[in-house]
């Protein structure tokens, strides 16, 4: 950082101009792609999925509430694990503030984990959260979404995962699920994302981006990261 480059503040200004209209076509690049992804056709699930939260035992239809559209947060917490991925809780302590503007939007936003309910609840109330968070344990959705792998698959080497088939290390893995439900009840999956897919929904990265160090990773990926009752800033 020491050698990093000083100029007037005339030659800064048009540095930033040129890195303006980049900046400029990159957000009119993004706006297409969002479009793109709306565009995407969906799929009809047929399937019924009960889950245990907060509010007792669930359908996929009812997690929608009065809205129209849901958004799914796949969290990374397996049955008998101490706690949650402390990546995934990175990506969780932003999502209490935006739930009144998604829901301005007609959208109703819940976080699945196929550690059962009373796993899931200290780890919650430890982390101070407020979002509606269930447990996908008694139901195949953790699976049929691709974010859970059976046995069988891990030590084959062949597991589905961010739409490839390839060697996963894990049980569990983290990821987006958008659906949307009609008048008539039917539920059709619009969307997923996975892996670096999510990083789109982190602001803080996104702030870390302006910063003169970036993200400062090192190319080890979220090494520093730590449950936020575990900083010692």
């Amino acid at each position: 950082m020491a050698k990093h480059k000083v100029v007037s503040r005339k030659e800064w200004l048009a540095a930033r101009k040129a890195l303006l209209a980049k900046e400029k076509k990159f957000t009119r690049a993004r706006d297409q792609l969002a479009q793109q992804r709306r565009d995407l056709p969906w799929v009809k699930v047929d399937k019924d999925y009960i889950f245990d939260g907060p509010d007792g035992r669930q359908t996929l239809g009812q997690l929608f509430g009065k809205k129209s559209q849901l958004i799914v947060y796949h969290f990374m917490f397996g049955p008998g694990w101490e706690e949650g991925c402390p990546h995934c809780s990175f990506w969780a302590d932003h999502y209490d503030g935006m739930l009144p503007h998604l829901g301005a939007r007609d959208a109703s936003f819940v976080v699945v984990s196929r550690a059962p309910l009373a796993e899931i609840k200290p780890f919650k109330k430890r982390m101070g959260w407020r979002f509606k968070w269930v447990s996908s344990n008694r139901n195949d959705f953790n699976f049929d979404f691709h974010v859970s792998f059976p046995p069988k698959d891990i030590k084959s080497g062949k597991v589905f995962y961010n739409y490839e088939t390839g060697p996963m290390p894990m049980t569990d893995r983290e990821g987006i699920s958008v659906f949307f439900k009609n008048k008539k009840g039917d539920i059709f999956h619009t969307y997923s994302t996975f892996a670096r897919g999510i990083d789109i929904v982190n602001p803080t990265y996104h702030f870390l981006d302006l910063l003169p160090k970036g993200r400062d990773e090192r190319g080890r990926g979220q090494f520093w990261v730590r449950y936020h009752d575990k900083y010692k800033n």
